[in-house]
């Protein structure tokens, strides 16, 4: 019962937000009006769905401190860490949808969201080294966020994705005490939240989820995966560094592989990784003859594919199995594949 409040509460929150700022704020987060070349859609349209995100997650704060006592919201460190921090991507993101900040200052905000979550005990503790630890946190922080901001090219595309992650982690954190906590309740608010965008993001869309639904999205993920990915089983000493990282590379295989094909195209025909284009994987897709439409249901196969590995991980697979090998050779096919069907003329090396 309280799951389905907090879903459809997000759900229909986001849903009024939406209409809402779709009728009133038509010029929201468009920048450049008269220079489309880097993006796909050829129509101007507003980026609100971080906004929506947003308020749907603060929401859920609040009312969670309400119904089921404050000493669990607002004297919990860790959760404190992930409000401070996400309220500080918000802001980049928004930032960036009003004026085009400039990309160190991106970096130096999402390393301080890396920071933020070492300082309050929100840091990946699968390796043996502290700095290690820490090390690998901020440069897992930035790639979600970014990687997240990259796979926002096509319509639906970085909120199917989204969409699968989290539900991953729900399915992992189902069986246990996790039910009863906070941040579980949150997990199904953003879930609520992004079906409820998706519906204004579908092809075609009515609008961009911009740089404020990426970057919050991107640290709210970072932020879970970090708890219930890479730190997953660490608390009974049932874990393995190799079944963890396998476990977050197949979660997350939708935004890994399309940053890695994009980063490797663009460094070897002499481009910024950091400059956009249509170059992703989504784009390939179309130049190999499907449309946008069709793009996004092979996500959404994708994505389902990755999920049921990833729970299947989680709970049945030994640290030992041969299968965890397999995975990592499903995820090199996979972009192996993605550079397959770059069209010899867009493919310049």
């Amino acid at each position: 019962m309280q799951i389905s409040a907090f879903f459809g509460g997000a759900f229909f929150l986001s849903l009024i937000i939406n209409t809402f700022f779709l009728r009133f704020a038509k010029t929201l987060g468009i920048r450049n009006k008269n220079h489309l070349e880097i993006r796909w859609s050829n129509i101007s349209k507003p980026s609100l769905g971080g906004i929506s995100f947003y308020i749907s997650y603060l929401m859920s704060f609040m009312f969670y401190a309400i119904i089921f006592g404050q000493q669990d919201v607002f004297q919990n460190k860790e959760l404190l860490g992930l409000f401070f921090s996400i309220s500080l991507a918000f802001l980049l993101g928004l930032s960036d949808d009003a004026y085009d900040t400039r990309p160190m200052l991106k970096l130096a905000t999402q390393l301080l969201c890396g920071v933020l979550l070492i300082i309050t005990d929100n840091e990946i503790q699968l390796f043996g080294s502290d700095l290690v630890n820490y090390a690998v946190t901020i440069i897992w922080v930035i790639g979600v966020m970014n990687s997240i901001n990259m796979l926002d090219n096509m319509d639906g595309i970085a909120s199917i994705a989204t969409i699968f992650i989290i539900l991953v982690m729900l399915g992992i954190s189902l069986p246990f005490y996790f039910l009863n906590n906070v941040e579980f309740f949150l997990l199904i608010s953003i879930l609520g939240s992004l079906v409820s965008f998706l519906l204004f993001n579908w092809n075609l869309s009515k609008m961009f989820m911009g740089d404020s639904g990426s970057q919050f999205l991107g640290m709210f993920i970072a932020y879970f995966s970090i708890k219930l990915l890479w730190n997953n089983g660490i608390e009974a000493g049932d874990y393995s560094i190799f079944t963890n990282m396998t476990l977050v590379a197949i979660t997350f295989s939708i935004p890994i592989i399309d940053t890695t094909f994009v980063t490797i195209r663009r460094i070897a025909n002499g481009q910024s990784p950091m400059i956009g284009g249509k170059d992703h994987t989504t784009h390939t897709l179309v130049y190999k003859g499907l449309n946008d439409r069709q793009v996004a249901f092979v996500f959404v196969i994708l994505g389902l594919v990755s999920s049921l590995l990833a729970l299947n991980i989680a709970k049945f697979i030994p640290h030992d199995s041969l299968v965890l090998i397999l995975i990592w050779i499903y995820l090199n096919f996979l972009l192996v594949t993605a550079f397959k069907l770059v069209p010899k003329e867009k493919n310049k090396f």
